[in-house]
Parts: structure tokens; C-alpha cells; sequence
């Protein structure tokens, strides 16, 4: 059942020339609904000079029209996050270009509603209750000064600072839970036991929120008045749980061999076979179009592999790039948990160097343009593939690269995966062996490696075996494998597999464009590392303590 709710909403100007108030609320339908949520949010305005509607009219507008632009892979916070540090920059910029607005800003509490879980955003001193049952709890905190004198001064707003910190808090509700959002100037002729009273006393959102703007100026409020009140009729699904653990049902096919069918589909023949998954190709009951089906091994057909395969589905399906296969929609419901993708003929980088072929500086650059692409697309939409290299990198016969298995793939905030490392050793950025989390960064090193690895058949810090604990000093310089590799081509690929990541490349587009411009707009040789971070500090120690065991010998011998 999709979510469902009542609202209500009230707003006036009170006692003041104008309300600078603004209120938001947005009930999508359909996957917008499932994967963004409904939205409602409400803003008071603050003038300098003027301009405080003006920055509230202008922040809503950009999170009602915006929010719902950010990729489904997203967590809440990061998207709402995003739209609202756009909107603060905007509204101080416009602050700066018209002296007649200096100082305008707004406070925001913004409320998500999705699946059976709620997200809340806020900045200033409006707040969001919840009534449940027979108690009220505020869920804001307002950012105001503590002193008794400055209770109305703001230390938080939305256009007051180019810092902008919002807090977020999430949690579950339930049905007839009911959601208030209020301006200070309900709250605070109120107060929390008045607004509590008058939602007891009122049950209808659209009636409630009346009495609660028509309450506060009553009681001699002074400032703009302005009530949102939502209450939760059905509690929707959340897409991706609710999806994984409909997955989590379905068992793995038994073992296929080619010439049968599974689900309509013809299955013609095994093209890889790990512990954990099998792909096949298999060809559609109707048009013919070959498909690749991926799914567990029989023998892996367990609650943790069945759940890694739902959430690598579930991504393949939102990454919308042709440097990837296009996740495909089965004919039928699914009899068994396995997912679709496009067929490409090719074949993988992997396999061309195993066939023999050689690749020149010209070439890698324009696999590497390609590859960073793709890598900056999959970043943007906050995913971390974590296995980045040859074998998982396929040429077409249509001479496009995309981007294989993202069966170890990252969405920090969404996807929940093991704790360790994942991927190919040799790939493996070194502060990932120190204990730290696969990052875009981790990424792009591996890109690095990949790089290197199809220029000189070699790695930069020499081959790593699975459960390894390496050492990095130094990579090996391109050239000591291939002395005809171009000056440009060695700089980049030194600095793209620096030990320390503040000497790489800090964005997909940044490595990009250092391969676009090569030869042209060459990069500077990499400083090698001091001695006491390459090799740390015990060859220092031993090197005092030969000299000072050197001295004492002159001493003695004298």
C-alpha cells in the first residue's frame, strides 16, 4: 500500500504588514512517492533591510522543485542536504548583489515522510512536533541564543551564513501519527501544552491547523502565524527493504544447462561461474533478444548471498549510463531471484591481454577517458564500485567501454555491506589495508592500477595476494616496464597511484581531464615522499644509532 495522509494548513500575516511565512507540502505519486517520499516543510522569513519572504518564497520553491531531482541512490539526508546548501548559497547571493535585501534568510523544518520512516531537516527556530497517542514530542531544537535577553536572535538560518549546518534526525512512525510544523509565532503565543490541547481537541488536520493559527493570534501573537499540520492514514513501503526482503523469499534456479528455459528464457550458455553467482546468455521467448542473466550458484544459495545479489539489482537498475549494461525487465514475475542486463558482444580488457594484445600511451589515455566517465557517473550517484579493473571492463564490438558487476558495489547510506576489504588486492588502495572505507577515491586508484596494469602488464607496487598485508613505498615508475612511455602518461599515473590520497586526483573529472589534455598540458613529476613517511621512522633510528655506535668506536680507539 502506498502511503497515504491528511493535511491541513493555515497561514496568516497577523499583526505584521506582510507574512513572510511559507509553507511546503508535496505528495508525489507513484515511484516518486516510494523512493523520494512526501515533503512538507515550513519557512519564516527574516529581513535585514527586506527580503526574509522573498529567502523563504525562493528556499521552498528550490526544495519542493529539486529534492525530487536528486538521484534515487541518495540517502534523505544527503539529498535534502544538497538542495539546501544550493538554496543558502543562492539567497546570499543575491543578498550580496542587492543592498536592499542585506541580511534576508530564513529558518526551515522540513519533515519526509517515506515508507514507514520519517526524516527531518531544520535550521532556526521553527519547530515540528509529533502527536502519538496522548503525548506531544517536539522533534526540533531551536537555534536561538541562550540569553534571556537574545531568545529571538537567531544563531542558525538558512541565507545567515555561507557554514550552513542543519540537523537531521530520522525515525519510524506509524499510522495516526500525526506530524505538526508551526512557525514561532504559533508555538510561541502557545507553547507546547496550548498546541497539544488543540490537537486533542481537533482531529481534523485541515481544522486543527485553523485553530492553531486562529489560537496563537488570539492570545496576542505578534508575528506571522503559520501552520502545517499532517496526519499519517496508511504508512507506505520502503522501496528498497521492502524489495530486498521480497527477494529474500525467492530461492536461486536450480543449476541451468544450456538449450533449456527458465522462466521463458532460452538459456545458451554459462559465460561465468564464480562461488557465489552464475551468468548466462539467454535469448527472450519474443524478438529474440539476447539477455544476460545474472544469479546465485546453487551452492551459495543462502540468506546473505541472496541478499548481496537483491541490492546488486537493485542498483544495476538505477544506474542509467550506457558506460554500464542496462538492467532489463523479466517478460514474467520472476520464479526465482535472478535480474536482467543488456548483451554486448565484446570482450573484457582482461581477455584482450590475455590474447597478447599491447596497448600504446594513445590508447590507455582513451580507455582511461572512458573509464573516468563512468567512474564519475557512478560517483555522482553516490556508488562505489570497489572492484574496478581489467576482468571487469568489457570492449564492445560497438567500440564502447562500460563498466561490469557490481557485486561488491558501495551506496553508503542505502546499502548495507560487510565490513573489510572487497575487491582485488592488487587494486586496493593502501589506506583501505589501514581500516578505512571504500570512498570514490578508492575508485580512482583502482582506475590508476587498472591504467598502469594494461600499459606495462605489471602493478605499481608489484602483485598483492589475497589476505597480504603490504608495505607501499614508492610506485615503480611506468617506464622502468616500458622505456618508451611518454613523460606526460608516467606523471599522471604517479600521481593517480601516490601512496597518500591527498596526492591523487580528487574527482573522476579532475583525472579525466589530465587524460584529455596529456602531452598538451603536461602534469609536473610527483614529489617522492620524505624518507620518515616512506619508510617511517625506525631506518632514521638505526641510522643515528650506527653513527653514534660509529663515534664511540673512534672514542674508544683513540
Amino acid at each position: 500500500m502506498p502511503l497515504a495522509v491528511a493535511l491541513g494548513s493555515a497561514s496568516h500575516q497577523g499583526p505584521r504588514a506582510r507574512n513572510e511565512d511559507f509553507l511546503l507540502a508535496v505528495t508525489p505519486e507513484g515511484d516518486a512517492l516510494g523512493n523520494k517520499g512526501a515533503l512538507f516543510a515550513v519557512a519564516d522569513g527574516v529581513s535585514g533591510n527586506a527580503g526574509g519572504r522573498e529567502a523563504a518564497e525562493a528556499l521552498l520553491r528550490t526544495l519542493g522543485e529539486d529534492y525530487y531531482t536528486t538521484p534515487d541512490t541518495w540517502s534523505t539526508a544527503h539529498a535534502l542536504d544538497t538542495v539546501i546548501q544550493a538554496a543558502n548559497r543562492w539567497i546570499l547571493a543575491q543578498a550580496a548583489a542587492r543592498p536592499e535585501l542585506a541580511g534576508m534568510s530564513s529558518t526551515l523544518s522540513a519533515l519526509v515522510l517515506r515508507g514507514r520512516r520519517y526524516f527531518v531537516a531544520h535550521v532556526g527556530d521553527s519547530r515540528i512536533y509529533r502527536l502519538r497517542g496522548g503525548s506531544c514530542e517536539q522533534l526540533t531544537s531551536d537555534h536561538v541564543w541562550e540569553r534571556p535577553d537574545m531568545r529571538h536572535v537567531l544563531k542558525r538560518a538558512v541565507g545567515l551564513d555561507r557554514l550552513l549546518d542543519v540537523d537531521y534526525a530520522e525515525g519510524e512512525f506509524a499510522a495516526d501519527d500525526v506530524f505538526v510544523l508551526v512557525s514561532d509565532g504559533v508555538w510561541g503565543p502557545l507553547q507546547t501544552l496550548g498546541l497539544h490541547e488543540l490537537l486533542l481537541l481537533h482531529p481534523e488536520p485541515r481544522y486543527a491547523a485553523a485553530a492553531l493559527v486562529r489560537e496563537a493570534l488570539a492570545r496576542r501573537g505578534t508575528d506571522n502565524a503559520t501552520a502545517l499540520v499532517v496526519r499519517v492514514e496508511t504508512p507506505g513501503e520502503e522501496s528498497l527493504r521492502d524489495s530486498l526482503a521480497l527477494d529474500l523469499q525467492l530461492a536461486a534456479p536450480p543449476r541451468l544447462k544450456p538449450g533449456t528455459a527458465w522462466d521463458g528464457l532460452e538459456v545458451l550458455e554459462v559465460l561465468h561461474e564464480s562461488r557465489e553467482t552464475l551468468l548466462y546468455k539467454v535469448r527472450e521467448p519474443t524478438g529474440g533478444q539476447l539477455r544476460v542473466m545474472k544469479t546465485l550458484n546453487p551452492l551459495a544459495d543462502e540468506e546473505a548471498a541472496r541478499g548481496a545479489l537483491a541490492q546488486e539489482a537493485w542498483l544495476v537498475k538505477r544506474v542509467q549510463s550506457h558506460y554500464f549494461p542496462q538492467a532489463i525487465a523479466p517478460a514474467r514475475v520472476p520464479s526465482g531471484l535472478y535480474y536482467l542486463m543488456t548483451w554486448h558482444a565484446g570482450a573484457t580488457l582482461q581477455q584482450h591481454l590475455e590474447s597478447g594484445r599491447r596497448y600504446v600511451a594513445t590508447e590507455v589515455a582513451q580507455l582511461g577517458i572512458r573509464l573516468l566517465k563512468g567512474l564519475g557517473a557512478l560517483h555522482r550517484l553516490n556508488i562505489v564500485h570497489r572492484d574496478i579493473k581489467p576482468a571487469n571492463l568489457h570492449w564492445g564490438l560497438d567500440e564502447r567501454l562500460r563498466i561490469l558487476d557490481f557485486g561488491v558495489a558501495l551506496c553508503p547510506g542505502m546499502l548495507e555491506r560487510a565490513a573489510g576489504n572487497a575487491g582485488t588486492p592488487s587494486y586496493l588502495a593502501p589506506e583501505l589495508y589501514d581500516g578505512a572505507t571504500a570512498s570514490p577515491a578508492s575508485d580512482l586508484y583502482a582506475a590508476g592500477v587498472t591504467l598502469y596494469h594494461l600499459y606495462t602488464r605489471k602493478y605499481p607496487y608489484g602483485e598483492i595476494e589475497p589476505f597480504q598485508h603490504p608495505r607501499f613505498g614508492e610506485p615503480v615508475p611506468p617506464s622502468r616496464h616500458r622505456p618508451d612511455c611518454p613523460g606526460w602518461l608516467e606523471n599522471l599515473l604517479l600521481k593517480a597511484l601516490a601512496r597518500e590520497p591527498g596526492g591523487r586526483f580528487e574527482t573522476a573529472e579532475e583525472f579525466r581531464l589530465a587524460l584529455e589534455r596529456g602531452e598538451v598540458h603536461p602534469l609536473d613529476a610527483p614529489r617522492p615522499l620524505p624518507l620518515l613517511r616512506r619508510y617511517g621512522a625506525w631506518p632514521l633510528v638505526a641510522l643515528l644509532s650506527l653513527i653514534l655506535n660509529l663515534v664511540l668506536l673512534l672514542l674508544l680507539s683513540r
